[in-house]
């Protein structure tokens, strides 16, 4: 019998393990040797219905631990495991040892022609020895929409609540050290829209007003009455969501560089990708042949196809001004499923009825140059230096005279990260404004 119960456990074991060993499911952690620098890499892969998903964390690069990627095709076959990352041009290929606990490969990146290859070890991370994130704050996921679930950091803090928005590309992460700044007279949060961080990533929601409904259905779970929404960049289009149709659920909106076309659209301008969103609604309105179509076509022969046609034309004008180098890196860097969503679902804002700060870096930082460039290319980058700062002036200057109530603050010089480049004169004006609120 103790022989029989023996073997029983023995193959029981061998059963499990080889089990385990095909389930690649869950954190793996390798550090990636760069000439002299190492680089912490994450790579986070769940079950899906048609075999694995995953992302890939890069913590120690930037200033948000929760930036992703997304792996796009992840297989496994025997012991070879086989990961595409398309926004990198990479592909890692491995073998997973017996016992599941690690994978053996290389990264390589670029194109088939030169590529560069980086060896990597993979370790599959315990509770013990996972990367945790140092920033003092509890993190958990809310469900917002149909499968669709939000990562909600929470810095703790007393007072009114305070509500962080990420820029597009970014998680609630990129707060991580400016967040805690306010918790010692606010409670401090911090949302990843859906597309972000560890949110989910469906594939349809991406709408400015679907965007705002997320986050007030997280203020919502939370209970938070009237808070203050601070959103930095892409994040600037969520609170005129909110502050437009819901003024009375905020007690003040902070647009971090944040208040461009998509957060306030300037009639008098133009934005051709905002037009373009609502056109193309329209027309899909007028192909499902309305009862009475006569007020839709009425709307876009006056109002949309003129706008659009006038925008269409300056941005004409600006392509014509291009080299064919340029042109190139445009095609060269197309924007991701989920930024292609977000700027279809782009609305026109104009009336936000709530107290405002609005900081603007006007002009931006402009690009570091190498001090022996060639004069043409000195030249060329102080005209396009010139020509962004100019643009960025008009839509600084259209936010205030078109939101008259609203206090605008100009930082020469600025990175678009402005909470970053110039946290002391951040921290001191969203402070003067959030001692003004009731």
């Amino acid at each position: 019998m103790k022989l029989k119960a023996l073997l029983l456990v023995t193959g029981l074991a061998l059963f499990v393990n080889a089990s385990y060993a095909q389930d690649i499911s869950g954190e793996w952690q390798g550090t990636l040797s760069i000439g002299q620098q190492k680089r912490l890499s994450i790579v986070k892969i769940a079950r899906a219905l048609d075999g694995w998903s995953g992302k890939l964390y890069n913590p120690d690069q930037g200033n948000d631990v929760g930036q992703s990627t997304p792996i796009d095709s992840i297989t496994l076959q025997g012991q070879d495991v086989k990961l595409t990352v398309a926004a990198m041009q990479g592909r890692y290929e491995g073998k997973l040892s017996a016992d599941g606990t690690s994978i053996e490969g290389s990264w390589t990146q670029g194109s088939q022609a030169r590529p560069l290859v980086y060896p990597m070890v993979y370790q599959r991370a315990t509770p013990e020895t996972a990367w945790k994130d140092p920033s003092p704050h509890t993190s958990r996921f809310v469900t917002v929409d149909k499968d669709v679930q939000l990562e909600v950091l929470d810095w703790g803090g007393a007072g009114k609540p305070l509500v962080f928005l990420a820029g597009q590309g970014n998680s609630a992460h990129v707060f991580d050290k400016f967040a805690p700044k306010f918790t010692s007279t606010h409670h401090v949060y911090g949302i990843s829209r859906r597309g972000s961080g560890a949110s989910s990533v469906p594939a349809t929601g991406y709408s400015a007003d679907r965007l705002g409904d997320d986050v007030l259905a997280v203020l919502d779970f939370l209970k938070l009455t009237r808070p203050v929404l601070a959103g930095h960049s892409l994040g600037g289009e969520e609170l005129s969501s909110i502050g437009s149709r819901f003024p009375e659920k905020v007690a003040g909106l902070i647009y971090l560089d944040a208040g461009y076309e998509y957060a306030f659209y300037d009639k008098t301008r133009g934005a051709m990708f905002i037009e373009l969103a609502e056109l193309q609604r329209k027309l899909v309105l007028l192909g499902k042949q309305p009862a009475d179509p006569r007020p839709l076509i009425k709307d876009l022969l006056e109002t949309l196809l003129p706008a659009f046609e006038r925008s269409l034309k300056q941005t004409q004008t600006e392509f014509e001004g291009m080299r064919p180098g340029e042109m190139a890196a445009l095609a060269e860097d197309p924007l991701s499923p989920v930024e292609e969503a977000i700027q279809a679902g782009f609305q026109k804002y104009t009336v936000i009825p709530a107290p405002i700060l609005a900081i603007f870096a006007s002009p931006h930082k402009a690009p570091p140059v190498p001090p022996n460039a060639p004069a043409r290319m000195v030249e060329r980058v102080a005209a396009m230096v010139s020509k962004e700062a100019a643009a960025t002036e008009a839509q600084v200057k259209a936010f205030e005279s078109g939101l008259p109530s609203a206090r605008v603050i100009r930082l020469p010089g600025a990175d678009h990260f402005i909470f970053i480049s110039n946290e002391a004169e951040v921290l001191r004006e969203m402070n003067a404004f959030l001692a003004t609120l009731p």
